[in-house]
């Protein structure tokens, strides 16, 4: 075992030198290696290797996110092994599974459902396998870190908006995944800035409900049945993203009161910020997608080299108290639109101005 570690000059009666002195301590040098990742035992010589488990590649978003965290990963020297699970929470186990393998250092999880998430953290962690959560909490597990947006703030944002905008009136709430613990973040932060409106009778919630995987489409059809319950009169929806927004806004074009009834949004999609453009949606919360990314990957890359992790608060997952950093989002209208999304490079004016007309051109 000890000639592995010799210079291929070395000769005979060092090679035995060396023998004699490590065939005591040969049983300690095997633990070391067990114990620690093989680009630690190796010098540093191999780079970490990182899982990145992505719930599906749909949308803009996580394709952004995925870019911008392969880039920082790399830059700090390690690689990435990415993975789509197109909305299967079986695909994303699989997935995982084939990492671990693989023999990743630390799993980044952007889990499909939350709930559902606990048995790709539990393989995991039996690998000695860190995990960090991504966005989403994965659920009764022991993750090792959360990096996200402060939900709360994203859902008070929302409901703030609008509510000032529109202090009475009929409300439409329509919220993401129910299988995602994010969405019902949302949804209780809306409902607290919203509920003492409601109390005194000034709003009322004629609709609300969660969106089964954030599609579109059904929110298209929840607004139609919002609207025909509220006879055309709704003074704000409360959509808890950008996608939501989108098919809300299509059910109000069709009864002509896009950009009559006050629309919520987050993540600045670029059809949303054309929309804000417009004067159909009226807001949407904008992440800035390359610091959660970047921070994720410096953090991986910590745990990793087993450096400590710096989060500034913990949130309960069930389970445990997850170390968790909440990154700060920003509120897009569109007095601000060039300050924010193009300012960052998230959107350009170009693409948000291409097929829109002069006078709704944002200069």
């Amino acid at each position: 075992m000890v000639r592995v570690f010799a210079n291929a000059g070395t000769d005979a009666r060092v090679e035995e030198h060396l023998d004699k002195r490590f065939s005591k301590a040969g049983i300690v040098v095997v633990m070391v290696a067990v114990a620690l990742p093989g680009w630690i035992f190796a010098g540093g010589k191999e780079r970490p290797r990182i899982g990145f488990a992505i719930e599906a590649m749909k949308g803009e978003r996580w394709q952004t996110d995925l870019e911008a965290f392969q880039a920082r990963a790399k830059a700090l020297g390690a690689d990435v092994v990415p993975a789509d699970a197109g909305g299967s929470d079986d695909k994303q186990f699989e997935q995982v599974a084939e990492m671990i393998k693989g023999g990743i250092d630390v799993l980044v999880l952007l889990p499909h459902d939350s709930t559902k998430a606990a048995r790709i953290v539990d393989a995991a962690k039996a690998a000695k396998v860190k995990v960090i959560s991504y966005d989403r909490l994965a659920q009764n597990s022991d993750v090792d870190l959360y990096v996200t947006f402060d939900r709360k703030e994203i859902g008070t944002m929302q409901a703030e908006y609008l509510v000032q905008r529109a202090p009475k009136g009929n409300y439409v709430l329509i919220g993401g995944s129910p299988n995602d613990e994010g969405a019902k973040a949302l949804h209780n932060a809306q409902m607290k800035v919203l509920q003492p409106y409601v109390d005194r009778g000034d709003v009322k919630v004629v609709a609300d409900g969660y969106i089964q995987d954030w599609v579109a489409s059904e929110a298209y059809v929840f607004m139609l049945k919002a609207l025909e319950k509220a006879n055309g009169s709704v003074a704000g929806v409360v959509a808890a993203n950008d996608a939501l927004a989108g098919g809300a806004i299509q059910a109000l074009r069709e009864h002509g009161l896009a950009g009559k009834t006050l629309v919520s949004g987050q993540d600045a999609d670029l059809a949303a910020v054309i929309c804000i453009a417009r004067g159909e949606q009226s807001m949407t919360v904008y992440k800035p997608i390359t610091q959660e990314a970047d921070r994720a990957a410096e953090e991986a890359v910590r745990l990793a080299k087993g450096e400590k992790i710096e989060a500034e608060t913990a949130i309960r997952n069930g389970k445990i108290e997850v170390p968790t950093i909440l990154l700060k989002p920003i509120v897009v209208a569109r007095g601000n639109i060039k300050e924010t999304v193009v300012k960052d490079g998230f959107q350009t004016l170009t693409s948000i101005n291409r097929d829109l007309p002069e006078g709704e051109r944002i200069h």
